[in-house]
């Protein structure tokens, strides 16, 4: 009787579970797994299967997972996230022991990212949910992925690329990657440039081990700038810190800027090699070494966060510099046609600026960048390589902040003298207001011209100039500019050698003859002061000194045009027939000035010489003088004398 009660009882409950058993389905779960895992991301998950073995290791699988985009975002665009196949392995013994939770293995079987923009918005800033903090993390293990790819489109950084992802078992003779590597291959195009690459990183979930440095290796191209870098990352969930060889390449480091986001001015082909490291939030990029064009470059450049905006601090020297490398800090195409490592592009781009009727520099200024980062610059060219051009060295301290760009000092060694100068540039809307202040003190002649020819003449060069002026380019600053220049010149030596050697006239003895001027005869002193109003420069004084007579010359530059309207002429200190002589006019561009005696018949000559007047510089220019020649010069005893 007993026993057949049993039996009733105990055979229903022993069906049910064995039809439970048959007819369980794993699937029933997936709207639970599904409301959890889209609290977690803060997007809507679905999931097509669900599939779960039992045992000391339970294994989980997922199929058809899809992680949908936020509002907004078009129809037609691709989820954030496909994964054909998600499987997890959970330790249960380890659970029940440790009351911690272990996942021996996460694998994802051909997962598909697609990373979007529409607008302002992403579709993968994920929303996540904190954790509380007394759960303990799960203790993870190997993270496989297998047949990966991700899908990067992103207008605002002119990105259009695509992303193979892959992990591998790490070769046998590796000494940086040791417990599996992740690899990712890239290409597209970034910045509206091709880019491809290849990275490689350690075991995915080593990245969670802040005691162990993380190894990377990346190899990246992105037009024609070439990135290398390998070292290690110190807790890299948290990138705590970082030690990276690093080297760079390419035809022009303004291209940097896609990639960094520091604006550099254009430059000539490069290449710098140095370490790269990251401590304290800020980087550091510490003795490299390389070259930019036909100059050498070394030092160190950090960037530190700030407030608004990135603080970038350098400090760079140069053994050899050659000045056509720096033009593109005023605008110009730097380089020249010798310039080495420059390709068909870069050698095209210098072609046509040499073809340029134009003297100044049109290139805008990019004003929109001055405001990026605040900047801090020094740099020494401690030999200008440079022939033709008399200057030593170069010491510059650059300064960018809020937008306003300083340069004070610019100083050149020319001899035992010295080019100073400051200059300001001041941002207002879409144009920069440009203050210059320029000393020429005490230039040894023989240093000047005898970079050319060997000119051997003992004088002394000196003077001033000031400049201010609006625009959003060199050109256009100068062309609307006002401004003054006085220069001045004592005992420059055989007046003819000084012609072709500093003023570069090969036309130089005709030009004296017309003059009615000795070839041989030695210069006293020279005095040229100009005054700049709105672009238009006009010639206040200009005096040649000889024993024998003074050139005069008066005149205009249009600085908006370029052109030239000059006038040379010659006043005897002794009043001879023989002396009358041929005025000289200066006529055509900066780049292209063309000289030509003036037309007409002698006695129109000498009646032109007479109307246009003896304009001797006035005594007040004296002060002046003595700032750039020294308080006992022949330049102040030529004046006293033309004024008695």
């Amino acid at each position: 009787m007993r026993r057949n009660l049993w039996i009733r009882i105990t055979c229903p409950i022993l069906i049910l579970i064995l039809l439970l058993i048959i007819f369980w389905n794993w699937d029933w779960f997936i709207p639970v797994v599904e409301a959890r895992a889209s609290a977690e991301t803060g997007r809507p998950v679905s999931i097509q299967h669900l599939h779960v073995t039992l045992g000391r290791t339970i294994i989980i699988r997922a199929d058809g997972i899809t992680i949908a985009n936020p509002k907004g975002f078009p129809a037609e665009d691709p989820p954030l996230a496909q994964i054909p196949e998600l499987r997890v392995e959970v330790a249960a013994l380890h659970y029940l022991r440790h009351q911690q939770l272990e996942l021996p293995v996460i694998a994802l079987e051909q997962p598909v990212i697609s990373l979007r923009q529409t607008g302002a918005e992403t579709n993968y800033t994920l929303k996540l949910a904190a954790s509380p903090s007394s759960s303990t993390p799960p203790k993870l293990g190997v993270l496989l992925i297998h047949g990966g790819q991700a899908s990067v489109k992103l207008p605002s950084y002119k990105a259009d690329f695509n992303l193979a992802i892959e992990t591998r078992p790490a070769p046998a003779d590796s000494k940086l990657f040791t417990g599996g590597e992740i690899v990712v291959t890239v290409k597209g195009t970034y910045a509206n440039a091709p880019i491809t690459g290849d990275f490689t990183g350690g075991a995915l979930l080593s990245l969670r081990d802040a005691a162990t440095p993380y190894p990377v290796a990346l190899h990246l191209q992105n037009g024609t700038t070439m990135v290398k870098l390998a070292g290690t990352l110190n807790d890299p969930a948290h990138f705590a810190g970082a030690h990276l060889k690093l080297s760079f390449s390419g035809q022009n480091m303004a291209n940097l800027y896609a990639l960094t986001g520091v604006p550099i001015p254009d430059t000539p082909p490069f290449s710098l090699t140095g370490t790269a490291v990251y401590q304290d939030k800020a980087f550091r990029l510490q003795d490299f070494t390389g070259h930019v064009g036909s100059s050498d470059l070394e030092g160190t450049i950090a960037e530190a966060p700030g407030e608004p905006r990135r603080q970038i601090t350098a400090r760079l020297t140069s053994k050899r510099v050659d000045l056509t490398d720096l033009a593109g800090f005023l605008g110009g195409t730097p380089g020249n046609k010798n310039t080495p490592g420059q390709n068909a592009a870069t050698k095209a781009k210098l072609a046509k600026a040499a073809d340029s009727s134009k003297l100044l520099p049109s290139t805008p200024i990019n004003l929109p960048k001055l405001n990026e980062v605040d900047v801090d610059l020094r740099y020494k060219g401690e030999h200008i390589i440079n022939k033709g051009v008399p200057l030593d060295d170069l010491v510059a301290h650059l300064v960018v902040k809020d937008g306003r760009v300083t340069v004070d000092p610019l100083n050149f060694a020319v001899g035992t003298g010295t080019i100073a100068s400051a200059i300001d540039l001041t941002p207002d809307k879409n144009v920069l207001h440009a203050k210059a202040n320029i000393d020429f003190r005490r230039l040894q002649l023989s240093r000047i011209v005898g970079s050319t020819t060997g000119f051997a003449g003992n004088g002394t060069v000196g003077g001033s100039a000031w400049i201010s002026g609006t625009g959003n380019s060199m050109a256009a600053i100068l062309g609307h500019g006002d401004g003054h220049a006085s220069l001045f010149l004592q005992h420059g030596g055989d007046i003819s050698a000084l012609l072709v050697d500093l003023v570069g006239l090969q036309g130089g003895p005709a030009i004296l003859s017309a003059l009615g001027v000795p070839n041989k005869t030695p210069i006293e002193c020279l005095i040229s002061d100009v005054s700049l109003k709105d672009g238009q420069m006009n010639t206040n004084a200009f005096l040649v000194a000889t024993k024998e007579s003074n050139i005069l010359g008066k005149g205009t530059a249009n600085l908006d045009t370029e052109t030239l309207n000059l006038h040379m002429w010659t006043e005897a200190t002794h009043f001879s027939i023989g002396n009358l002589s041929t005025p000289i006019n200066i006529g055509g561009t900066l780049k292209h000035p063309s000289i030509m005696p003036a037309p007409g018949p002698l006695a129109a000559r000498v009646g032109s010489a007479v109307g246009l007047g003896v304009l001797f510089p006035p005594l007040a220019i004296i002060p002046t003088i003595r700032l750039g020649l020294g308080d006992k010069n022949a330049c102040e005893d030529t004046l006293a004398k033309l004024h008695k």
